[in-house]
Order: structure tokens, then C-alpha cells, then sequence
């Protein structure tokens, strides 16, 4: 018999992870209280502080809040140009010492361990603050995170939509995934990056999706391959999040009998 009545994955994404908030915002609105939750990346910023109790709204605000790419924040001779410990200048004041199991909502968060190649799940006695750097810093952007003797990079390097982790503790699931293929044209790959980019993607999305099927709920939408991973415009944030919203709602209604049986009758 499951542990939880009802999961929710949350994959990585950069900015477009505010789709998450927007999709929640809806979940809240008709009544759907999740039990556990699976996160990556920009999903365990957001999943980390919606199970601390911050409403979508709020979620918003803090992103609009991060700028990531401050002049104050690059390194020299480091591996990667941003430091990662510059997120715990926005993530201390909300979170301070606290660990994740002194979170209101159960949460898996994963990282990427660097020396061992493996995946890593944070136990309740990790802080919440060192789980989600951990999970978001991205290889290449921001340097690696060390947690006690282990150094870490961006979950999404593995399992960027770490639906797998939470499958046998949960009744039912829904997933939210925040970077969908982009529709491409052959005049579009037209240079060295745009093929890697591209290859990069498609290994990505390739790995993931057979873990859609576990959701009996699997939110996304198109639209969000227009927006990049760190976009900074508040209008554009905005957009995000909206997006989700609008997607979680529409894909409710779509099927509003089957969802309503799963996971609003007791």
C-alpha cells in the first residue's frame, strides 16, 4: 500500500521552473493538496518553497528577487563563471539552518555527485538551503557545490524529472515538466552551438520521457521552449508562470472526470 496518496514531480527548467508555481497556484485553487514531492534544479527551489509553506504568489516574487548573474557574483579560475554560494544570499533568509525534514510537506531533492557519477537523494537531516544549491548549479554556469566530502552539480545531469523516486511511496502522481523540445527548422541550426544545444536537448528530453507515463497527471506545454533558463525581464516571469497556470487548468478540464476521481474524492 502507498505511503502518500498524492506526489508531484517538479523538473528543472532555470526561470522556467516558474511554471511550476503557476501550475500549483491552480492545484491550490481546486482544492488538490499534495503529500510528497520530487524535485530537480529550478523544481527544488520551487517545490522547497512551496513545502514551506510560501503561497505561488509569493514563489513569483522570490524569483523576480534572484539576479543571478551579478557582477559580483563571478569567479576567476573557478569552475564555472557564477558562484554557487551566492544562493545562499537569497536563500538563507527564508530557509536559515533548517533542514528538510523540518519542511511542512515531505520532499525528495536530487543532486548530480560529481565523483561517483550517481545520483544523490538528501536525506531529512540535509539543509534545505545546501540541498537545493546543490541541485541547481548548473555545470559549466555555476561552480560545483561541496556538501561535506562530496561535490555536486545540477540533478538535471541525471534525472531531471525525477518522477522514478517517489513512484512506489505515492497513490497517485502529477508531473510538471518545464522544458519541452523546441520546434526547430533546418535554417535554425545554422551554427556550432545551435547543433550542440540541439543534440544536448534531444539526449535530455530522450532520457525523461518514458517517466511521463508515471504520472497519472502530466502538466507541460510548448510555449515554454520560447523562454530561455535565465531570463530576468519581471514581464516575462510573469509569462511564465502564467503559462503554467493556464496549462494545469486547461489539461484539468480536459479530463476533469478522471482527475476529479484521483485526486479530489477521498
Amino acid at each position: 500500500m502507498s505511503k502518500y496518496k498524492t506526489g508531484l514531480v517538479l523538473s528543472g527548467g532555470g526561470t522556467r521552473g516558474l511554471a511550476h508555481a503557476g501550475a500549483i497556484k491552480f492545484l491550490n485553487e481546486i482544492g488538490i493538496d499534495v503529500d510528497i514531492l520530487a524535485c530537480c534544479s529550478a523544481g527544488s527551489i520551487v517545490g522547497s518553497l512551496y513545502a514551506a509553506g510560501r503561497n505561488p504568489d509569493e514563489i513569483l516574487d522570490f524569483f523576480k528577487s534572484v539576479y543571478f548573474f551579478n557582477w559580483k557574483h563571478f569567479t576567476f579560475n573557478k569552475p564555472g563563471f557564477v558562484s554557487s554560494q551566492l544562493f545562499t544570499h537569497y536563500l538563507d533568509p527564508i530557509f536559515g539552518d533548517s533542514k528538510i525534514g523540518d519542511l511542512k510537506k515531505e520532499i525528495r531533492i536530487i543532486a548530480t555527485d560529481l565523483i561517483s557519477g550517481e545520483q544523490k537523494i538528501f536525506d531529512k537531516e540535509t539543509k534545505v538551503v545546501d540541498a537545493i544549491i546543490a541541485s541547481s548549479s548548473i555545470p559549466g554556469i555555476a561552480t560545483p557545490y561541496i556538501v561535506g566530502d562530496a561535490m555536486y552539480s545540477d540533478g538535471g545531469v541525471l534525472n531531471n524529472f525525477p518522477a522514478d523516486i517517489i513512484l512506489s511511496e505515492c497513490k497517485n502522481m502529477i508531473g510538471i515538466y518545464v522544458t519541452p523540445i523546441q520546434d526547430v527548422k533546418m535554417s535554425d541550426l545554422n551554427s556550432i552551438r545551435a547543433i550542440t544545444t540541439r543534440a544536448y536537448d534531444l539526449l535530455s528530453h530522450r532520457t525523461e520521457i518514458h517517466k511521463f507515463a508515471y504520472c497519472d497527471w502530466f502538466i507541460t506545454s510548448k510555449k515554454l521552449a520560447q523562454y530561455g533558463t535565465f531570463e530576468r525581464k519581471p514581464s516575462r516571469l510573469e509569462e511564465i508562470f502564467d503559462i503554467g497556470y493556464e496549462s494545469a487548468k486547461k489539461s484539468f478540464y480536459d479530463q476533469e472526470e478522471d482527475f476529479t476521481s484521483l485526486f479530489l474524492k477521498t
